[in-house]
């Protein structure tokens, strides 16, 4: 990602601030695990997508005053010793390379440096990136900050960024599109890999890292969440991550995954025959699936909202699976059928924007219809990531296959 989108999207952040306020971001640190380990770290995704920095301990601020912006980066202080252990430090020049931002200090003199805008000058605001996403969660760098400059300077008005630059992210600039196509691609060729070397009796983890291998291979560091390779019944359950089972003969993986390049994440859910065909039974209701997928998809235009296309989504399933006997009333497809069918994609897998906003042009969303039948020991998810155009849609995964003969057509040649 070139510095330009960085400086682009500070601008708005800036046009956004009121005369005589600050911003602070902070970019986090990782969590602690166990004695004298932390869990990997990841980046706000804020403070990525205004910075370009992916390191820890970092902290962003902006000034506006008398409609004068200032940007400073203040980043760890470089410990030769420390280094020899954790290896080197984000240099200066590196910051500013990747941020576009060219006032760099330390770390240590943050407290120091906006002590003395305070003091120095009448600010009236402060913008802080306060999400929240569950009450009983630990509070970040951004929430303690918070509270200790209210403490000190209670005069400060402040005032919540996340949601501006929520709104902000909905929106896929090129550059973030190109990403996205890169870690679809990617999640491509590993759900390939997959179809190509399962077999019964392996363990949905020895199926899962056929899935990762293409993934390191190709330069992901992680994946875009934690990967489901869910076999039989183990399907039925929507978040399903322990990968433990062994995959009977003649049942159904269904493998929800994802890459990440650049932050920027995929979500592909295909589902598929352990033994490479799917018996009657299980192609009838894979195609209702299928079925549902593809009238959802041709619905997905801007002005449409996500919870309107989950009608549409459900209307298709309800109508297939009384064709087949599974259901008699309408009502009755939410014991099959319990999810809505379709998320935002972008930054995070399930990415920041509300569900009944209208859909824009150059927006991501998932469409995920699926059939869970438990007494049937199957889950049937077919997910596809789409880009919503001035016109319609593009479906940027069209070309990872997912009908029933392309899917036993790929698997016959292991």
């Amino acid at each position: 990602m070139n510095k330009d989108f960085f400086v682009n999207k500070r601008v708005k952040i800036a046009d956004f601030m009121t005369d005589n306020s600050l911003l602070v971001m902070f970019s986090g640190t990782a969590p602690h695990k166990s004695a004298d380990y932390a869990y990997p770290f990841t980046p706000n995704r804020n403070f990525y997508y205004l910075t370009g920095i992916d390191k820890p301990k970092v902290v962003l601020l902006i000034s506006k005053r008398n409609n004068k912006v200032n940007e400073t980066l203040f980043i760890e202080k470089a410990d030769p010793l420390l280094e020899k252990w954790e290896g080197r430090k984000l240099s200066a020049e590196e910051a500013g390379e990747l941020s576009g931002i060219q006032d760099i200090k330390n770390q240590d003199d943050f407290y120091n440096v906006i002590n003395k805008l305070l003091d120095a000058n009448s600010y009236e605001k402060l913008y802080l990136n306060l999400e929240r996403f569950e009450w009983n969660l630990e509070q970040d760098a951004a929430h303690i900050f918070s509270r200790e400059i209210n403490q000190r300077h209670p005069y400060l008005k402040i005032e919540n960024i996340y949601h501006h630059i929520a709104k902000l992210r909905t929106i896929k600039a090129i550059e973030e599109q190109q990403s996205i196509r890169k870690a679809i691609d990617i999640t491509g060729n590993a759900i390939n890999n997959m179809m190509k070397n399962v077999k019964a009796d392996m363990m949905e983890n020895q199926l899962e890292a056929y899935y990762d291998f293409v993934l390191v291979s190709s330069g992901v560091r992680e994946p875009a969440f934690p990967s489901i390779i869910a076999a039989g019944i183990n399907a039925a359950t929507l978040h399903y991550e322990d990968n433990n089972c062994k995959i009977e003969d003649n049942s159904l993986v269904l493998a929800d995954v994802g890459a990440q390049y650049e932050y920027y994440c995929a979500d592909i859910t295909r589902t598929f025959p352990a033994n490479g065909k799917f018996t009657e039974r299980q192609k009838l209701l894979y195609n209702i699936v299928l079925k549902a997928q593809e009238e959802t998809i041709k619905a997905v235009k801007p002005g449409i909202t996500l919870t309107e296309l989950n009608e549409i989504t459900k209307s298709v399933l309800a109508d297939g699976c009384k064709s087949i006997g599974l259901i008699k009333e309408d009502s009755e497809i939410t014991k099959y059928y319990y999810h809505g069918v379709a998320h935002l994609l972008g930054l995070d897998t399930h990415d920041v924007g509300s569900r009944e906003i209208p859909l824009e042009s150059g927006m991501v969303l998932t469409i995920e219809p699926g059939l869970y039948v438990a007494e049937e020991k199957l889950g049937i998810r077919i997910e596809d990531d789409i880009l919503i155009t001035d016109n319609g849609y593009e479906n940027l995964s069209q070309h990872i296959i997912k009908t029933v003969n392309e899917i036993e057509e790929l698997m016959s040649e292991r």
